[in-house]
């Protein structure tokens, strides 16, 4: 599956080819951060089929975390448009895909430990704690 798409002032854009290996609804809370306050809606891709078509991201990692994982925005406009966290694996945030609608609906949700009273889980989604198995 190709999928494209970029930040908010379209000054990175991306492309990705092959397998949607994920797709997720995180709830840590480091992602709580990103977004302001809700849930991140990821689709994880296989790394050797992503890349950058326009500019470059600027990477962050928390240096006072256990396992931190990567994470890339647009160094002008600040869109987080993925996160590294899996060997040979991309996380592209839905919101960044020209056409989100190809996300469909999570396939489980991940880190519900951080998950505060006013976050909503879809029914039938499989949940856990942290990552599974």
């Amino acid at each position: 599956m190709k999928l494209e798409g970029g930040c908010y002032c379209r000054n990175v854009r991306y492309e990705s080819t092959g397998d949607v290996g994920l797709r997720g609804q995180c709830f840590c809370r480091e992602c709580q951060y990103i977004s302001g306050g809700d849930s991140v809606l990821i689709v994880g891709v296989p790394e050797d089929g992503f890349r950058l078509t326009k500019g470059q991201t600027k990477a962050f990692r928390r240096s006072d975390l256990e396992h931190p994982v990567t994470r890339e925005f647009c160094p002008d406009c600040g869109t987080h448009v993925t996160t590294r966290a899996m060997p040979g694996m991309v996380m592209i945030k839905v919101g960044t895909l020209d056409d989100p609608s190809v996300f469909g609906a999570p396939q489980m949700a991940i880190f519900t430990c951080d998950k505060q009273p006013y976050h909503r889980l879809a029914e039938g989604v499989p949940s856990f704690e942290r990552l599974p198995g």
